[in-house]
């Protein structure tokens, strides 16, 4: 008669992992389960889990074949057409032939494995022979016994144990395997976590990185032009965006002023960003004129970008001399012009965003900027801002901020906006990065 278990620091003396499987009581399997969990707990390394199961298993049920697969599916879109977008990876086997293995690719719905990975309910199969669905992956085997490994509701493998034996497995042995694999399921979600874990932190770093080599990339201060009071600023949102702008002395009279959007979020937008950057400067200190420099750039953003990313730019030359701003948009937020008795309106002036179509063609205009009138230049973070009620805070309201403090400085602009949309907002801010660039014509 099979001796009774000890226990030694909490771990199965040798006493009872030897002996046959088929001679322990219901009490002797739960010990033995609650031991192999203590063990798995401890790791969270997947494969080393996994192996250590496999190593104990035998001591529970007898198998001559048994393996740990884990369901991989990735997006379909991204598959070549007709190729299945989940498969199973063996994690963890033992007793296979690994040419037995090799030839193994079942997919959903195929075989034992790919029955209880689409239904959700174990298998017994006491005469695999005599079973339709069993496909034939080692050619030894007689009896096979399968159980899915389901977390939240899901299930993301499954267990299968193989016999040369026919009539190897009972319900008793089921109930045990389903156990075991209740207990793998909670160590995969365990690992999967830990792994999630550490991927975000490392994202979150990068991100961190990328966010403040987009903030060298912004003037360090706000540029000098004579007759001319000039400010910009950027708000950013804890998210790397893509709002830029930028300033260049081209003459002692002459200024290149820039405010940019790019789509999406992220180190995408951020490196797109730079990019923009480095070939509007090009285009400055070449001489081109704003809409051939627009056309350039546009040229090599549909050169190099995905065709679902662009850019919104507003590109202008500020004339000194001339009080006079020669400028091109595309697809930019229509600049706010206040006159000198204080009235404001929007220059709906443009072409397309950068980056969408080869062959866009920009044009340029020209804009008079008279003593005491006021131009503002803004990213739809700033109008897009809603409140609690999920309104926005708009063109209009912007243009009576504005308006309310043209006889302010140009820093003093920006501060009174950004005030503005603060309390909008009821002191949570905008979702999106805010940037203006606001130029005031001095008496």
């Amino acid at each position: 008669m099979f001796q009774a278990a000890t226990y030694q620091n909490g771990f199965m003396t040798e006493q009872l992992k030897d002996a046959p499987a088929h001679g322990l009581t219901t009490i002797d399997k739960l010990r033995m389960l609650l031991d192999i969990s203590k063990k798995i707990s401890r790791s969270l390394d997947l494969q080393e889990v996994l192996n250590q199961v496999m190593d104990t298993l035998d001591s529970l049920i007898p198998y001559d074949a048994a393996g740990i697969f884990v369901l991989h599916c990735v997006d379909k879109a991204l598959l070549p057409e007709g190729e299945e977008p989940c498969t199973f990876k063996a994690e963890a086997v033992r007793g296979y032939d690994i040419d037995e293995l090799s030839d193994l690719h079942l997919k959903l719905g195929e075989g034992f494995i790919g029955q209880v990975a689409v239904r959700g309910e174990p298998i017994i199969s006491h005469d695999v022979l005599n079973d339709p669905v069993y496909i034939n992956a080692r050619g030894k085997t007689r009896s096979e016994m399968v159980a899915p490994i389901i977390s939240n509701e899901e299930v993301i493998g499954v267990f299968d144990l193989e016999s040369d034996e026919l009539n190897a497995y009972s319900e008793d042995d089921l109930e045990v395997l389903m156990m075991l694999a209740s207990q793998v399921a909670i160590i995969i979600e365990k690992v999967m976590l830990h792994e999630q874990l550490i991927e975000k932190k490392r994202l979150q770093g990068q991100l961190e990185v990328a966010r403040q080599v987009q903030l060298e990339l912004l003037p360090p201060s706000d540029p000098q032009l004579p007759g001319y009071d000039i400010s910009a600023y950027k708000f950013p949102t804890e998210e790397v965006s893509g709002d830029y702008y930028d300033s260049v002395a081209i003459y002692d009279d002459q200024l290149a002023i820039v405010i940019a959007d790019v789509s999406g979020k992220g180190v995408p937008a951020a490196l797109l960003m730079a990019f923009l950057r480095a070939s509007l400067r090009a285009a400055t200190h070449v001489g081109y004129a704003t809409h051939i420099s627009m056309a350039k750039v546009n040229y090599l953003l549909w050169e190099s970008i995905e065709r679902n990313q662009f850019v919104t730019a507003f590109y202008g030359i500020l004339d000194a001399a001339n009080r006079t701003l020669s400028y091109s948009n595309a697809g930019h937020n229509p600049p706010l012009l206040i006159n000198e008795k204080g009235e404001p309106r929007f220059i709906e002036r443009g072409g397309l965003p950068l980056g969408m179509f080869r062959e866009t063609r920009y044009y340029e205009y020209f804009l008079s900027l008279e003593p005491g009138e006021m131009l503002v230049l803004y990213t739809d973070g700033a109008t897009e801002a809603l409140n609690p009620a999920g309104e926005e805070f708009g063109r209009d309201r912007l243009a009576e901020v504005v308006k309310a403090a043209c006889t302010l400085t140009a820093r003093e602009v920006i501060a009174s906006l950004e005030r503005e949309v603060l309390e909008w907002t009821d002191g949570l801010g905008a979702t999106d990065d805010v940037t203006f660039f606001v130029i005031k014509a001095l008496k």
